[in-house]
């Protein structure tokens, strides 16, 4: 196994080695970038991947972060040759590294303070389909196919968080039949169980993922930031202490000069233009 490329901040100055970076403006685009093969992943890409989430929580400079795949598909998931077959010769505790580091994966995106946005056309599938999941937000196409493979492949569904993460985005029933059949969820269904907040021409998902990254990162992007980590750790709350944790959170945004610029700019009948302070 190669060693991951360094992550150097800020991010527009960074070069990854396994998967495409793009920076424009306060907005940095992600792309898995293997499309011959639908963009797998190899143990070299979630190391990478993790280093560019971790140091993305010290970036100052790009406010919101789009996840996409090249050429028509998102992510097939774990390579069946470069990961599977080698996981297959392991003992214990080495695969237990891996999974572990697959989690990290996860861990890491979710602790960004940006919003994660990911654009999902054609098969997204396996760890393709966790790291949508551990995206805020997701826009497809009618030809978007998500697919929780692992019991195809002889494992439990409870992978990189799954359990725990989807069915809190489209209910238990739902997460339950997706994680035993490992059955696809097309574009239009998956839009209808919550899993997929809109979709859109496939001609025309990066694009719009990219343009309402570029909204939420003109928005306040402390309080943006704040409203990503309520929602990570209410989850593990009773509703009493989320509305305490939610009081002190608040407090904090209202002492923001973002929430003086909109009170001014309200007042004066224009629109607030946001710094993120």
């Amino acid at each position: 196994m190669t060693i991951a490329n360094p992550v150097i901040l800020p991010l527009s100055g960074f070069t990854p080695q396994h998967f495409q970076l793009s920076v424009a403006g306060k907005v940095a685009t992600v792309t898995l970038n293997r499309p011959e093969k639908k963009n797998p992943l190899t143990f070299e890409s979630y190391r990478e991947l993790t280093d560019f989430f971790l140091a993305a929580q010290k970036e100052e400079e790009i406010k919101a972060i789009v996840v996409t795949g090249a050429g028509g598909n998102f992510s097939s998931g774990g390579d069946i040759f470069e990961i599977i077959g080698p996981l297959v010769a392991m003992e214990t505790k080495d695969l237990l590294k891996f999974t572990r580091m697959t989690g990290e994966l996860v861990k890491t995106m979710r602790a960004c303070p940006q919003p994660i946005i990911a654009a999902i056309d054609g098969i997204c599938a396996g760890a393709g389909a966790i790291m949508a999941m551990a995206s805020d937000l997701r826009l497809g196409t009618a030809e978007t196919k998500v697919a929780f493979l692992f019991n195809r492949v002889g494992l439990a569904g409870c992978d990189m968080g799954a359990c725990a993460m989807l069915p809190r985005i489209i209910g238990q029933g739902r997460a339950a039949e997706l994680l035993y059949t490992g059955r696809v969820l097309r574009g239009d269904e998956a839009e209808r169980w919550g899993f997929l907040n809109r979709l859109v021409a496939r001609e025309s998902v990066l694009a719009e993922a990219q343009a309402l990254a570029a909204e939420l990162a003109d928005g306040p992007t402390f309080a943006n930031a704040m409203t990503k980590r309520m929602l990570e750790m209410e989850w593990a709350m009773s509703v009493e202490s989320a509305i305490e944790a939610e009081a002190v959170a608040q407090a904090l945004c209202m002492q923001t000069e973002d929430f003086s610029r909109a009170y001014h700019a309200f007042a004066a009948k224009q629109k607030p233009v946001f710094e993120g302070n």
